[in-house]
């Protein structure tokens, strides 16, 4: 990566930090620490999180679009997860990894190119893993010219974690943790940052939260679910805790939560349930870049926003696919988007439903590119492009972003599992087939005035949701964030009661232990009142 001058926003920190902090800020300027630099960057609410090959900047893009002017600047986003050993030492990770200049462009304005670039993608906050205060600094120096914070990972629970030694496994070496940030605190040029997640108690989430902040990190995330909350076991986070830690903490400690964010609603919820300054999405963002925007006023939805009979709505998949794909085609293939006719909306002519489309549909109800004997001897080029990690997000996004509409049209989602064969090609078919389907979904809605769906709703509510042992069930979730399948909407987990009723998930031998021991105890209990009735009628 050719270099370039160093962050644009002013880089403090503690009184007793004064030395290495003027030791590590670029001459002339004054390292910004905690909320005094939470404030130099618009003091952002909402906040897209760091997800491994996720968050890379299309996606960044793609949901910052859905926010108004004046919304915008309330949006920090952070890249996705890099690991600092490879991102210091292996260029080829880095350039798969990293797009902040264009490949051998000289040091200029003009050689910036997408990750953190000052016009449309900051505030910007890189993440890494690191378990070695020499790699991570190595790698943060890498990245300071293009973003606004560096930020430690301490919160991966997955086993790649565990066995690398890194993200949520270093919170039983809090030494190291504190290495870590201080490292970045007093040698970096731009503010440090990191993401925790709850322990088993709030004295020893507090006792964490401290040391993470006393090493010098300006910003604090809290994940409201514990390490071993993932998969089957994810369940609810919890919210009381990171209230706790927001009235045990300093109040001019800057903290976001993570955790439960569904629906747009949620925001607002979390940020007046935790009292914490900004709001951090990850899945609910996945499932619906625009998880953050406010649904436009009643009667001016526009094409690209759906509102039902019931006044519910969301933005329609079709129309996010396309913002995604020009994305795609401007910023990461260097191209002009396609020219592409309005989005469909009743009432609009039908006839391209049933035009021929330049494609054809093989026996299995799915589309394939002409064959050269089709196209008049002339063959089909497939364009090549360059490894770019905006390139292969593109599957696994598309993946997440039409779960619901996939899991209807399966002959879309076989499209789509091919597609990444024929590159960014591939994906404009599947954009077509889904803006045939969508188009034929809203025909119906239309036709029978609603009834499509509120047969649908239904059956939902209908639907038996057997949990273990009386546990808590997510219906209520799932009604209240159902849409019809071509509107964007979240993915809702099972909780870990019903996951244990269906016998997805079994109990460790320990809570096994635990749970016979307390049915024997409230037996017990049961039996001991008995007692004491038949006395009390007996006297």
């Amino acid at each position: 990566m050719a270099a370039a001058q160093e962050s644009q926003h002013p880089v403090a920190v503690p009184a007793g930090d004064a030395t290495a902090a003027a030791a590590a800020a670029t001459p002339g300027t004054t390292k910004l620490h905690g909320r005094a630099f939470y404030e130099s960057i618009g003091s952002p609410k909402y906040i897209v999180a760091p997800m491994v090959n996720q968050s890379e900047f299309a996606w960044r893009m793609l949901s910052r679009s859905f926010l108004s002017a004046d919304e915008k600047s309330k949006m920090l986003a952070y890249t996705p997860m890099f690991h600092a050993r490879l991102f210091s030492q292996d260029p080829k990770y880095l350039k798969a990894h990293f797009q902040a200049t264009r490949p051998g462009a000289a040091s200029t304005d003009e050689s910036r190119w997408l990750d953190g670039h000052p016009t449309h993608d900051r505030p910007l906050f890189v993440q890494f893993c690191a378990n070695d205060p020499a790699h991570l600094l190595a790698a943060a120096r890498q990245v300071a010219p293009y973003c606004d914070a560096v930020d430690l990972n301490l919160g991966c629970p997955q086993g790649i974690a565990r066995k690398g030694h890194y993200g949520a496994f270093l919170q039983e070496d809090q030494d190291l943790v504190f290495r870590l940030i201080r490292t970045l605190h007093t040698e970096l040029s731009v503010p440090v940052s990191a993401k925790i997640r709850v322990l088993e108690t709030k004295e020893q989430t507090l006792a964490y939260a401290q040391t993470v902040l006393k090493a010098g990190a300006s910003i604090l995330t809290v994940h409201g679910r514990r390490r071993e909350q993932k998969g089957h076991l994810t369940g609810v986070a919890d919210w009381q805790m990171l209230r706790f830690l927001r009235d045990s903490l300093p109040p001019e400690t800057v903290l976001f939560a993570n955790g439960n964010v569904l629906q747009h609603g949620d925001v607002d919820a979390c940020l007046a349930a935790t009292g914490f300054d900004g709001v951090m999405s990850a899945e609910g963002n996945l499932s619906d870049p625009a998880v953050f925007a406010k649904p436009p006023p009643v009667g001016e939805e526009g094409r690209e926003y759906w509102r039902g009979n019931d006044g519910k709505g969301g933005w329609r998949v079709d129309a996010v696919m396309r913002r995604y794909m020009d994305i795609i085609h401007k910023y990461a293939l260097d191209a002009e988007p396609p020219t592409r006719r309005p989005l469909f909306v009743p009432g609009d002519d039908t006839a391209w439903l049933t035009a021929d489309d330049a494609e054809v549909t093989d026996e299995r109800g799915s589309k394939r590119r002409k064959t050269e004997s089709e196209t008049d001897g002339k063959p089909v080029a497939r364009k090549q492009e360059a490894p770019s990690p905006n390139i292969a997000a593109m599957q696994p996004h598309l993946f997440h972003l039409l779960r619901h509409f996939v899991s209807r049209h399966t002959d879309v989602r076989d499209m789509l599992a091919r597609a990444r064969r024929t590159g960014v090609a591939g994906f404009e078919a599947v954009l077509d087939a889904v803006e045939r389907r969508v188009a034929e979904g809203l025909l119906e809605y239309a036709r029978t005035d609603g009834g499509s769906f509120a047969d649908e709703l239904r059956a939902l509510r209908d639907s038996p949701r057997e949990t273990a042992d009386g546990g808590e069930s997510s219906m209520e979730a799932l009604v209240r964030c159902k849409r019809p399948w071509w509107v964007a909407q979240p993915i809702v987990r099972p909780l870990p009661s019903e996951a244990l009723a269906k016998g997805s998930i079994q109990l460790s031998k320990k809570d096994r232990k635990g749970k016979t021991r307390g049915e024997e105890e409230k037996k017990g209990e049961e039996e001991g009142t008995a007692d004491e009735v038949k006395e009390a009628v007996a006297a």
